[in-house]
């Protein structure tokens, strides 16, 4: 497998990071993680201006132009042959004497990885995933925004330990008020009254492209769409629940809690349009990308 690091492709054994990368020291970077469909990125240029956006906020200036980074995530799909992939482009801080100081670090380091897309199973489409309210409350908003896709992690991994420990796919957090936030690595949707439901981005979560898809293509099908402000007890009485991201796209939940929910219809509409929107992507992107599929 073949890895683009900083400025070139080279195999996997050698894509190494010095130890003194503030990345690795201090979780000082950011990322952006997309799916890869019939040999086009899906949304890159939304994903490529979050990454700005993030980079923006934590004062951190990426040395390459949109284009070379398209070039470089292509590139490294077409090293590896994958038409069906999962794509994560990193920058981080870079390499640098140990200390917080950003000046520390001259140059960030830039890092695409792709892997073979994994299918999650069908059964977990057909029948549901169980879900968990964590303990673990959302970084304060105020202390970490959340708009920074950032490579410190620490936060969602201590709700996916929680979840792990009693068999649940995925954990949604809560804010410091309470209030519905997000999942680990998801945006949360219910439906409630005949009304989609989702929590705002006040609440402290990251504006998944995802996420705002789907709303999207809910209003677009007449589907009212409530982005506010929820307690779990939203959750909990609601008569269908599914969450998002790149790579599961819409995936319908089971359960939260020890609390029950059927696969709705508002969810299995929802993923056809998503689909749907996938596939004219790829056919109006086909000719301007690479060709992946010759």
């Amino acid at each position: 497998m073949f890895i683009y690091l900083n400025s070139k492709l080279v195999p996997s054994a050698e894509a190494k990071v010095s130890v003194f990368d503030h990345g690795f020291l201090y979780g000082d970077g950011i990322y952006e993680t997309m799916r890869v469909y019939d040999g086009v990125v899906f949304l890159i240029d939304e994903h490529l201006k979050r990454l700005r956006r993030s980079a923006s906020l934590i004062g951190l200036d990426i040395p390459k132009n949109d284009a070379d980074i398209k070039g470089a995530v292509y590139d490294t799909l077409m090293a590896n042959s994958f038409n069906d992939a999962y794509v994560r482009l990193t920058v981080s801080r870079g390499y640098g004497d140990i200390g917080l100081d950003p000046d520390l670090c001259k140059e960030p380091t830039f890092i695409v990885i792709a892997e073979k897309f994994k299918p999650y199973p069908r059964s977990y489409y057909e029948a549901g995933i169980r879900l968990i309210i964590a303990a673990v409350r959302r970084n304060l908003k105020q202390a970490l925004d959340p708009q920074i896709k950032s490579l410190n992690f620490l936060n969602n991994i201590l709700a996916k330990i929680e979840a792990k420990r009693t068999d649940a796919n995925e954990a949604v957090m809560l804010n410091a008020a309470g209030h519905l936030a997000e999942g680990t690595v998801s945006n949360v949707f219910f439906v409630k009254d005949s009304v989609l439901c989702t929590p705002s981005v006040e609440c402290g979560i990251l504006d998944g492209i995802t996420r705002t898809l789907v709303t999207g293509l809910a209003v677009k099908n007449g589907i009212h769409v409530w982005e506010g402000e929820f307690t779990p007890e939203y959750l909990y009485s609601a008569s269908e629940v599914f969450i998002t991201n790149s790579t599961m796209e819409i995936m319908p939940v089971n359960s939260v809690d020890a609390v029950h929910f059927k696969i709705g219809e508002t969810a299995k509409l929802l993923l056809t349009k998503y689909r749907q929107e996938v596939n004219a992507y790829v056919r109006e992107k086909k000719g301007e990308a690479p060709s992946l599929w010759e």
